[in-house]
């Protein structure tokens, strides 16, 4: 009887929690008890924000020499654009799509495609960012040429 006590008292703390929070993104209990849905404030950065472009080519970085036992490495981002933000229906979680060039330390300028995600970082704290290199998806993730990187 005391563990049914204990759920009990655990859940009308979430709920509390939940309700008195200020408005922003959707708080620890909303994401993992679904008591009034998600928040999201649909506040991501822009597809040339250096901190995201940063983070693109240090993975890339990982990936490819933790992988693929390759060198290779992202040199520089050009003609960086916006495809779209939020395509689908408003309560989705919001994302950004962005394609754009990248220069290699081949010398091979490639197409990327990413998109900057909402609570898509770690354990859903901070946004979070897919990519894909065409060409360098050797594992087929984002199959064919990495369209499946966009909406």
């Amino acid at each position: 009887m005391a563990h049914y006590a204990h759920r009990a008292a655990a859940l009308l703390f979430a709920a509390a929690v939940g309700t008195t929070a200020p408005a922003s993104a959707a708080s620890f209990f909303e994401k993992n008890f679904w008591l009034s849905g998600p928040r999201y404030e649909a506040r991501l950065p822009a597809c040339d924000d250096p901190g995201l472009l940063q983070t693109i080519s240090s993975r890339f970085a990982q990936k490819e020499a933790g992988f693929w036992n390759s060198a290779l490495q992202i040199v520089d981002f050009l003609r960086i654009r916006e495809v779209a933000f939020r395509p689908w229906a408003v309560d989705t979680i919001p994302r950004r799509f962005c394609t754009g060039k990248v220069l290699t330390s081949d010398g091979i300028e490639r197409r990327v495609n990413y998109s900057v995600i909402e609570d898509g970082g770690l354990i859903g704290a901070g946004w979070g960012v897919e990519w894909c290199v065409v060409g360098l998806d050797r594992n087929w993730a984002y199959n064919p040429a990495c369209r499946m990187a966009l909406p």
